[in-house]
């Protein structure tokens, strides 16, 4: 089979939505260019993210999945398969979503499940997992805070998925400020998630993210493609860029999971949940 060129980006992304969409379809030019054929942008890099974590300051313009914004974003594409996040406008509500999609329409559409701090003030949240299948592969998309939950990787692996595209606006600590992003807690966090949903569930995990700064919020880079070995294949490490790795898919999948092929030897019958009832806020 025909090695795969895939592409995550580290890049700054604000509130101007024509700049954004000029930069996106300079970076799709250079994938192009390049042979790429799935190319992840950033969480919210269509209008920004929120300006800070503590709700409601600072909204970006929403869009419906068939405004004519979406549909420019499609032609943009053309014959890559392009993952972008924006704020979507659904039923009266904002979500904070990311659309995969190429000249031929959309692809797929994922809206934000996990929302850290007050982010839930600014968006209404999401309800499902969605797999899709794309010219690239099965595919499915994560946001930002989403990777912190080994369940909702699984619930995409578990679906089929071969590539999870994971968007990202991940910032710095706010706490423990470090002067090296490098340092940085919350840097050590983005990757060490990265590389455990990508090794446990025996995937091909596409990481992006904001960069730069914006509002209070300085982000961490750290745009990256993962093996199903949790092995880091490519990143732009804690500066903007791009990632980009070339891959055999159904190879290095069938590879990973030869031996030990860690969905088919899940024991579900002994796993259980029960609900975890929170009295306070954690420091």
């Amino acid at each position: 089979m025909t090695p795969l060129r895939v592409a995550a980006v580290a890049g700054a992304f604000g509130r101007d939505v024509e700049a954004g969409l000029a930069k996106i379809e300079r970076l799709v030019a250079e994938a192009r260019r390049r042979g790429v054929r799935l190319l992840v942008l950033p969480e919210a890099a269509v209008g920004g993210y929120l300006a800070d974590l503590d709700g409601g300051a600072g909204l970006p313009p929403a869009f419906a999945l068939d405004s004519a914004l979406i549909r420019r974003l499609g032609a943009i594409a053309g014959d890559i398969v392009l993952c972008v996040g924006f704020c979507e406008s659904r039923g009266g509500q904002r979500f904070n979503s990311a659309v995969c999609l190429n000249g031929d329409g959309v692809l797929g559409c994922y809206r934000k499940v996990h929302q850290p701090l007050r982010e839930d003030a600014s968006y209404a949240a999401g309800s499902e997992f969605p797999v899709f299948d794309t010219p690239v592969g099965r595919l499915g998309m994560l946001i930002c805070y989403d990777k912190a939950f080994p369940e909702a990787a699984r619930a995409l692996s578990l679906d089929g998925a071969e590539i999870v595209a994971c968007l990202s606006a991940w910032p710095a600590s706010r706490t423990a400020q470090a002067q090296d992003l490098a340092d940085d807690r919350w840097t050590k966090r983005f990757d060490l998630f990265d590389r455990a949903r990508a090794l446990e569930n025996q995937v091909i995990w596409i990481a992006s993210n904001q960069a730069g700064t914006f509002g209070s919020l300085r982000f961490v880079c750290s745009a990256k493609i993962v093996g199903p070995g949790g092995d880091v294949l490519a990143t732009t490490g804690t500066r903007p860029g791009v990632a980009e790795a070339e891959i055999d898919v159904a190879e290095v999948l069938a590879a990973a999971r030869r031996s030990m092929f860690h969905l088919r030897d899940r024991r579900p019958d002994l796993y259980w949940s029960h609900t975890y009832e929170t009295t306070g806020t954690a420091g």
